[in-house]
């Protein structure tokens, strides 16, 4: 009769305050990132639907210069996505693969 003998897990040991239930994916280092550039894009889409227009006026021209709202949300939206992956999604050293 032989018997099998199981090699010990490896990898780093876990934290007695970490929950290790499948949450560490979901929650992983690019869950917040994502989270906050959908979170700014649906504040886009908010203000598209109902935000207001913006007017502009000049003396010097009679005729009034009118946009949507959503288009200035949608200039920093943008900002801040670009912002918020390069920070967000930087490789850091050894802690991602490649």
């Amino acid at each position: 009769m032989t018997t099998v003998m199981h090699e010990p897990a490896t990898g780093p040991p876990s934290h007695p305050d970490r929950r290790d239930r499948g949450s560490g994916r979901l929650l992983g280092p690019d869950f917040w990132p994502g989270v906050s550039i959908v979170a700014m894009w649906l504040a886009v889409l908010f203000d598209g639907i109902f935000g207001g227009m913006m007017t502009f006026a000049s003396p010097a021209t009679p005729n009034l210069t009118t946009i949507p709202s959503a288009v200035l949300v949608a200039l920093f939206a943008a900002l801040g996505t670009v912002s918020v992956a390069k920070r967000g999604f930087a490789r850091r050293g050894r802690d991602r693969p490649e």
